[in-house]
């Protein structure tokens, strides 16, 4: 399995998300194959590695009310 190394990563929240509130889910870009998600409460914890067409379709999904 690859490794990533997310350090240096810039993150930004979903557009979703409202600006005050902590309860974000956030996204990078920028990482070959894969879309980084993680909780904004926990910035140093772990992220999860969505493979960048599965991220593709899920975002689709969302922007048609699915």
């Amino acid at each position: 399995m690859r490794e990533y190394d997310l350090s240096d990563t810039r993150w930004r929240k979903s557009t979703y998300s409202s600006g005050d509130s902590d309860n974000c889910v956030e996204v990078a870009d920028g990482v070959p194959g894969v879309v980084p998600v993680r909780d904004s409460k926990n910035p140093e914890g772990p992220a999860l590695l969505i493979g960048a067409e599965a991220w593709s379709a899920f975002v689709t999904d969302v922007r048609a009310g699915n």
